[in-house]
Order: structure tokens, then C-alpha cells, then sequence
């Protein structure tokens, strides 16, 4: 017998035939298989139907499971028709043999608008366990372990299926990554990284989300990683600080939006005292200089920091020691603005009302004059009570503005970044301590073509990508390690 069945996503004769063909050009495939929604009007001439709902869902991989009679198991993702390397199968059973993995994925090609570009993919991690990791299309398994997997996957997933399967897969097997360019596919979608990022909190995206929620907790409990909702208490009882409040904005060179963005600090309506520390993180185009328009005001204080390597994050760490450092450090970016003159009281009061050592809000994407753009309002829904703090390891980001109480962030301090510096806070302050929610929009978050994330290369994207599934692992470590401590008690 040949060593590898194939499954393939099957819309049509033309789109599977060069697929089709590429892969019995190999010699190595025993069977194909195509994943097809219904039977109706189709042809099948080299392969063999296997008839599905959903490509991600429990059952289908069920059915792959069943059906594989191969020592090795290959399963396609995507429809549009893939063209495999040389010796590219060839090259990957002999890294799944040596490796001894569960499964391999590789480096790509993709061809966009009839061009070919890299498509490098990262190495896989303890804490990747973003139900979006990007593995490519190309996943080659060994047989045996991809049943045992299977087999241990309990809850019938519409969407979510796949996503479990890798979850299970990597609790006893390693996913292994192959840094070399083993096939090309077309790839459809052309949105920037900007418009891309916030897909997994698209309300449209909500049943998905609740799904994947559900097998990543699973999960979760099954390593020995989960955290009940019960949490350390916390007292707001400093009483050393001169100002209730303090919002944070580190800026460089954003000279088209900083003035909107102090102006709207500086309208604030509240019964407590606060101000506005600014990191000028050494500007050239003039932000200083609109910095400096509002010097009258005795509520901002304008740091330009001595040092010259400093992030996002060691901006924060500036900020929040400096001693006029208000009780409670506010969030807010230099693109960005409070909705309105209360989103500060209310920040603050939801502090005191739900005892909490965090706030995360809600926010309404817009463009650059404030006009709503999809996907609209971002709340965070799956930042619960009861759940959030494991399904943070899950998800990309936490949700704007944030907010911390200053004597916890000042042990904890912020890691000297200029990304996921903030989502590193939430996930340790939520290991042992209440975050409170707020659900009204009371942040504008402008969308264009200056953001840092707006327009970001491969590389870039997977920097970021490995810098914060490197920060879910550490967390995840300390999470197992916190449990077996607290069983020991």
C-alpha cells in the first residue's frame, strides 16, 4: 500500500483536477478522498466522495478518521488548487518519520493576483493556542496519532472541530514546523493586516468564537492549565496617591491625531482629581511642538524620556512611576479618543463597583473622522467573569481602553515593547486577580493608514505572531505550575 490518503475540499471538477493530479504525480498516495457539502451535480473521476457539512466540524474529522487506512494522512484546507514542490510529500513523511511528530506543516508559496510570494509560516509552541495559528494549507499526519486524537474528542463541534483535533493532537504529539518552501496556493484573500486582525471579534464570527471558546477551555483543564473564578482579593485602599487618576498616552511622531486625542483626556467631567502624563518618545514631526500648545493646563505633564530605546511598554513604565502618577493608570493610544466626557468616571467607578485590579472597555472601530467601519463595536463578550481569563489565552487581544491599579502595575511593570505589551498585562493580572468589564462603547478606536498594524508584512506579522504565542507559553507554564502548587496545599 502507498503510504498517504488524501482529503481534499471539493466545489468542483476544475478546481480539484490539477490538485488531483499533483498529488498522484508523487507516487505516494494511496487514496483521495474529496470533502464534499452534498451530492448533487458532481463528478468524481479519480477519487472517491466523502460527503460533509463543514470542513471544521467534529464529524468531518471523524470521518477522515475512518476512512484512513494509510500510514499517513494528508488534509488540504482550503479550496483554490495547490501545486506541490518537489519531493515536497517525500520530504515531509521523512521529517514526521525523524521528528518522531503528530503532524508537520511548512513554509509556502502564495500565489496572489498571479504572483508568487513567501509565505514562511512560525514554529508552533506550548502557548499557541490562537484557534487562528496559521499552519498553511498543507498538513501532513501520522495516521495512528491523528485517530487517538480523534477518538478523544468529546463534544460534536460545528465549527470548532479541526481546532479541537490540533488541541488534542498536541497534548501527546509535537506539530512540527518545516522551514522550507514545500508548495504554492492561491490565496484569495488581499486585505491588509489591518483589516484582517479584528475578524475573530466580528459580532458575525460570535457562534465560531463560542465554539472554539469551549474546546480551548477543555483543553485547558485536561493540561492542567485551567483557572477557576476564584480570585485573590483585592483592596483599592492606597491612599498615598495625589491624583485619583492618570491617563497614559506614549506617543512618537503622530502629529494628526495627538491633539484630538489630549483634547478628549482634557474634557473629562469627574469628582476626583486626575492628569495626563504624555510620553513623547522623541518626536520629529511636530508632535512636540502640539504637545506643547495645551503646557497651560496644569493637568498634563509632558516626559520626554532620556533614554533612546524604549518601547510602548518602558514609555508606560515611565509613565507610571513618575510620582504624580495617579491611583489608577488609563489607557489611551495617540490615534485614539474617549467617546465622550465621562469615560474616565466611568473607568473609575467600575474599579470601586466591581472590585477588580483591571478594567478592560468597550470600543467602536472608526475611520480617521470618526465614522463607524466595520466590524463596528468591539466588546469583548468573551472576556466573561466566569471564563475570561483562560479564553485570554486564546484570543489576541483584550479590548479598549485598559486600565490598571497603579501599585500592582508598578511590581508587575510593563515589558518594553511596542507590541502585545498590553495583552502580556492582562494575562498576568487575571492569573490571580479580578478584571472588570464594561460593555457601553466608551472608546473611539481610529482605523487608518498610519496605525502600526495597519499594513504589515509576512515577517512582521509573524514576529508578532510568535512574540505573543512566546507570552501565552510562559503564562501557561505559570498557570500549571499555580495549580500544582495549590493541590499540593
Amino acid at each position: 500500500m502507498k503510504p498517504i490518503n488524501c482529503f481534499i475540499p471539493y466545489t468542483g471538477k476544475e478546481q480539484v483536477e490539477k490538485t488531483i493530479q499533483d498529488l498522484k504525480e508523487t507516487g505516494l498516495v494511496n487514496k483521495i478522498y474529496l470533502l464534499a457539502t452534498d451530492d448533487e451535480d458532481k463528478e468524481f473521476t479519480q477519487a472517491s466522495p466523502l460527503y460533509i457539512k463543514n470542513l471544521s466540524a467534529s464529524n468531518t474529522i471523524h470521518a477522515i478518521a475512518a476512512h484512513s487506512d494509510a500510514n499517513y494522512t494528508l488534509l488540504y484546507t482550503k479550496y483554490p488548487t495547490v501545486t506541490l514542490g518537489m519531493f515536497a510529500l517525500d520530504r515531509m513523511i521523512q521529517i514526521l518519520q525523524d521528528s518522531d511528530a503528530g503532524m508537520v506543516y511548512a513554509d509556502h508559496y502564495q500565489i496572489i493576483e498571479g504572483m508568487r510570494k513567501d509565505a514562511p509560516v512560525i514554529d508552533y509552541q506550548y502557548g499557541s493556542l490562537r484557534d487562528d495559528f496559521d499552519f498553511g494549507s498543507v498538513l501532513l499526519f501520522r495516521t495512528e496519532t491523528f485517530k487517538e486524537a480523534a477518538a478523544r474528542m468529546k463534544t460534536d463541534y460545528k465549527f470548532a472541530g479541526l481546532y479541537d483535533l490540533r488541541l488534542k493532537l498536541s497534548q501527546k504529539a509535537c506539530l512540527v514546523h518545516i522551514n522550507e518552501y514545500l508548495y504554492s496556493e492561491v490565496e484569495n484573500d488581499t486585505r491588509k493586516s489591518g483589516e484582517k486582525i479584528f475578524d475573530y471579534v466580528d459580532p458575525r464570527n460570535r457562534n465560531v468564537q463560542i465554539e472554539m471558546e469551549q474546546a480551548c477551555t477543555e483543553h485547558l483543564k485536561e493540561i492542567g492549565g485551567y483557572l477557576a473564578p476564584e480570585f485573590e482579593p483585592i483592596e483599592l485602599s492606597a491612599d498615598h496617591f495625589e491624583y485619583e487618576a492618570s491617563v497614559i498616552i506614549p506617543v512618537r511622531n503622530r502629529i494628526r491625531t495627538i491633539r484630538d486625542a489630549i483634547r478628549s483626556v482634557l474634557c473629562q467631567k469627574t469628582d476626583f482629581k486626575f492628569n495626563l502624563i504624555i510620553i513623547n518618545n522623541h518626536s520629529t514631526d511636530g508632535t512636540t511642538e502640539a504637545i506643547d500648545e495645551f503646557k497651560n493646563d496644569g493637568r498634563l505633564i509632558h516626559l520626554v524620556p532620556e533614554r533612546s530605546d524604549l518601547g510602548i511598554g518602558g514609555c508606560w513604565n515611565i509613565g507610571i512611576h513618575h510620582p504624580d502618577c495617579g491611583k489608577f493608570a488609563v489607557q489611551l493610544d495617540s490615534d485614539d479618543v474617549y467617546k465622550n466626557e465621562h469615560t474616565l468616571a466611568t473607568i473609575v467607578r467600575t474599579f470601586y463597583e466591581q472590585k477588580c485590579a483591571m478594567v478592560v472597555g468597550t470600543y467602536k472601530m472608526t475611520d480617521f473622522h470618526m465614522n463607524e467601519i466595520p466590524p463596528g463595536i468591539i466588546d469583548h463578550k468573551e472576556w466573561s467573569p466566569g471564563n475570561g481569563r483562560n479564553n485570554a489565552l486564546r484570543i489576541n487581544g483584550l479590548g479598549a481602553p485598559r486600565a490598571f491599579y497603579t501599585p500592582l502595575l508598578r511590581k508587575i511593570k510593563v515589558p518594553n515593547t511596542s507590541y502585545g505589551e498590553d495583552y502580556a498585562l492582562g494575562l498576568a493580572f487575571s492569573r490571580h486577580y479580578p478584571i472588570g468589564r464594561i460593555y457601553e462603547v466608551i472608546y473611539l478606536c481610529r482605523r487608518w493608514e498610519d496605525n502600526s498594524d495597519a499594513s504589515l508584512d509576512r515577517i512582521k506579522m509573524n514576529n508578532h505572531n510568535l512574540y505573543k504565542d512566546r507570552i501565552r507559553t510562559w503564562e501557561l507554564q505559570a498557570r500549571i505550575s499555580l495549580n500544582k502548587k495549590k493541590s499540593k496545599r
